[in-house]
């Protein structure tokens, strides 16, 4: 990449490494140097009420010192004599600090994906791009009430090792999360991309707005089991859960996992893929130890194929790492980054209309874990729900709670239909997900929202 900035993150990443070999020969250094910007345009009562804009810049370094391993990070400008307090706090954190015996060492010289996920006027959109579309969307929602907001950022990362890694990369994201409401339901509408210029303000309000009046006035249900149609915000939602408490080294490693390693454990319809240059993807091409992401199938035709790694995960499993290292310790060690659940070849419409008698769910939201090893979770529905019957929609009930395993829910024979559609969830600049609309043969309703 030779853009500006990434040219400059480079060299700063040059020059801390610099210090570190100055101060000791013999230590392991990764510097991880960050910069971008952060627009955020606030509406509710269908009108515009906050925007703010944020310049990132931050420079990371990871060291080891014999096996004493310790961080500092610098936010702000990267002067030398802050780059020189820099180094100077993480060598004396880590000279204090204990050994780790499961260090794995820094990774060496490895190509990143030849993958640019950038779009130069989303990096440079200003508030009043986003609020051409914050306009779009409230017009569309005619009399009702609006809220939500439009996000765009942009970051160009250098990552640079003392054994020899040396990679840059850059991205931007776009996204809309929009409600229009009436007095007794709300419509959901959510676009991300990884250019501002596709972001359809007026389709998504006309989308929010037909929502609420189709969910107004609801009713109720008897709890059970049903056949159900989940829009892609739900099944971003399963998938999400299935990765973070399955498909983990860490979490395999010490058998809190469900996942069984080439078994047909779900449908043969599902196929996860972690696949950074998905046209519709948004990200870096390498993780936050500056591994390249491996593109690979964790899920194969319903049977599991692959743990997602980080370095450390990977030490202790004798593999080589996968490229899911997140800034940061989390409980889970990695994360599930660049992931597409390979589409179908129904349309939503279709998966609909195949529904004898069921229950379509557009948002599941306060989603918890029960059982890790079963993958039993509990939560509500949001943002509308409705009956079908006959392949129609019938009519809006009023929010559910279920306590499923997503598990079971994708097992053989459980998923009906895979729709053609694919909606993008980012989660950050470290993580997005590309899914489709799921028909899955059944999903436990146990009551009502408020029991």
């Amino acid at each position: 990449m030779t853009a500006p900035a990434a040219q400059l993150a480079s060299d700063v990443a040059g020059d801390v490494l610099a210090l570190v070999r100055r101060r000791s020969a013999d230590a392991e250094a990764e510097v991880d140097v960050r910069s971008g910007r952060l627009g955020l345009t606030r509406f509710a009562n269908s009108f515009i009420h906050q925007n703010v804009a944020e310049d990132l810049g931050s420079v990371s370094l990871r060291l080891a010192l014999d096996g004493r391993v310790a961080s500092a990070r610098l936010d702000g400008p990267s002067e030398p004599d802050r780059l020189e307090r820099l180094v100077g706090q993480a060598f004396e954190a880590a000279r204090v600090s204990p050994v780790d015996p499961e260090w794995p060492g820094v990774g060496g010289a490895a190509p990143a994906p030849n993958v640019d996920h950038w779009d130069e006027a989303t990096a440079s959109a200003s508030a009043e791009d986003r609020a051409r579309r914050v306009a779009e969307f409230v017009t569309a929602g005619g009399d009702l009430e609006t809220a939500g907001a439009l996000a765009t950022q942009s970051i160009t990362v250098a990552f640079a090792t003392t054994a020899g890694q040396a990679v840059t990369g850059r991205t931007t994201i776009a996204e809309i999360d929009g409600i229009a409401r009436t007095p007794t339901s709300d419509g959901v509408a959510r676009q991300a991309s990884v250019a501002l210029a596709d972001i359809d303000g007026q389709e998504a309000g006309e989308r929010a707005a037909r929502k609420a009046r189709e969910a107004a006035n609801p009713t109720e249900v008897e709890p059970g089991r049903y056949p159900v149609v989940l829009e892609p915000s739900c099944v971003a939602n399963l998938l999400t859960f299935l990765q973070n408490h399955g498909f983990g080294g860490r979490v395999v490693e010490e058998r809190r996992s469900f996942v069984r390693i080439g078994e047909p454990q779900l449908d043969a319809s599902i196929t996860i893929r972690q696949n950074i240059g998905h046209r519709l993807m948004v990200g870096l091409p390498f993780d936050a130890e500056g591994t390249p992401r491996q593109t690979l199938d964790v899920v194969r035709d319903g049977v599991p194929t692959a743990v997602l790694h980080d370095r450390r995960s990977a030490s202790k499993a004798g593999v080589a790492s996968t490229g899911n290292a997140v800034e940061g310790p989390n409980s889970f060690g990695f994360v599930a980054a660049s992931t597409v659940l390979l589409p179908g070849d129904r349309a939503p419409s279709t998966l609909i209309e195949e529904l004898e008698r069921g229950i379509l769910v557009s948002d599941f939201w306060y989603t918890r874990v029960l059982d890790p090893r079963t993958l039993v979770v509990t939560g509500l529905t949001r943002n509308g729900v409705w009956l079908v019957e006959d392949g129609r929609v019938v009519r809006p009930l009023r929010n559910l709670r279920f306590t499923q395993s997503y598990a079971e829910a994708l097992a053989p024979g459980a998923v009906l239909g895979v729709g053609s559609d694919l909606a993008l969830f980012p989660e950050g600049h470290d993580s997005a997900q590309l899914v489709p609309s799921l028909q899955l043969a059944s999903w436990n309703f146990t009551g009502g929202a408020k029991g």
